[in-house]
């Protein structure tokens, strides 16, 4: 392994941030991981080369840290709520250094409040600090959707029908900021993704109890910046989808991570979730 070859790496909870850090030093890099969440996985705080926690809205100590082990390019993943992204700017329970109160009463000011603006605003004071943001996707390309039905089992006819119906809609979504989902049974939309995400979405689906199997539309934004929020599912996506009584998941193909892929694959088809990468 390079000592001279290092990336920096914040990360969130669940498991996006092990796979980029298993993929970055599978490519002989040093990874210096900064956690800025307490559902920071244990294997990734083994996996990496240095590791340290640091607040959600101290992104000067986020810096100090990478820069002191020398890092600077880097990759933001993982899991913080976009509640709680918004409210660290809002409430002094988070103490927020003056990068924080910079990005917040500076950077947005007159800007809307929309997820990307606020990831850009952070992008662009990480900057100033010598903290480069990568593409998220660099370290994890074997994870990403390809296009086509991934599943033994194909999508039925009603299920086409509400893919070509909800995959504009679910674009649109993407486009105004709301969320990047939408659920559809029979050419109706029965519930949009807005701040609670995916999961918390897929559990209002399934309470309307459809008699027919609805489908789930993820899509990435149209103008998807790969540095942060590139859509992810997993096995827990495919959990709460056949809990919720969906049948069919659609994601777009080559922008969207398939965490532990093997696993979720096989869940889906054991489960009867088929997916289809468009």
């Amino acid at each position: 392994m390079d000592e001279n070859k290092v990336l920096g790496l914040i990360a969130g909870g669940g498991q996006l941030p092990l796979m980029v850090a298993q993929g970055a030093r599978a490519a002989g890099l040093r990874v210096v991981c900064v956690g800025i969440d307490d559902s920071v996985s244990e294997d990734l705080k083994q996996t990496v080369d240095v590791f340290c926690m640091a607040a959600v809205a101290r992104p000067g100590s986020w810096i100090r840290k990478l820069r002191r082990h020398g890092a600077t390019d880097t990759i933001m993943v993982g899991s913080v709520s976009k509640a709680r992204l918004h409210s660290a700017g809002r409430v002094l329970r988070y103490i927020p250094d003056w990068r924080a109160f910079r990005i917040f009463y500076s950077r947005m000011r007159h800007k809307s409040a929309q997820t990307d603006v606020l990831l850009g605003a952070v992008a662009d004071e990480l900057a100033t600090g010598g903290i480069i943001l990568q593409d998220s996707t660099k370290y994890c390309q074997q994870q990403m959707a390809k296009e086509g039905v991934l599943t033994p089992k194909s999508p039925s006819n009603q299920a086409l029908e509400d893919i070509a119906f909800g995959w504009n809609i679910a674009k649109t979504l993407g486009e105004m900021d709301i969320g990047q989902a939408v659920a559809v049974n029979e050419k109706a939309v029965i519930a949009v993704e807005a701040l609670e995400g995916t999961a918390q979405m897929i559990k209002r689906a399934g309470q309307f109890g459809m008699a027919k199997k609805w489908t789930l539309i993820k899509t990435s934004k149209p103008k998807q910046d790969m540095r942060f929020d590139v859509p992810c599912v997993g096995p827990d996506t495919i959990q709460d989808l056949s809990d919720a009584g969906a049948g069919c998941l659609v994601i777009e193909a080559g922008k969207t991570i398939i965490i532990d892929k093997d696993k979720t694959l096989d869940l889906a088809n054991q489960l009867g979730i088929v997916i289809v990468a468009r």
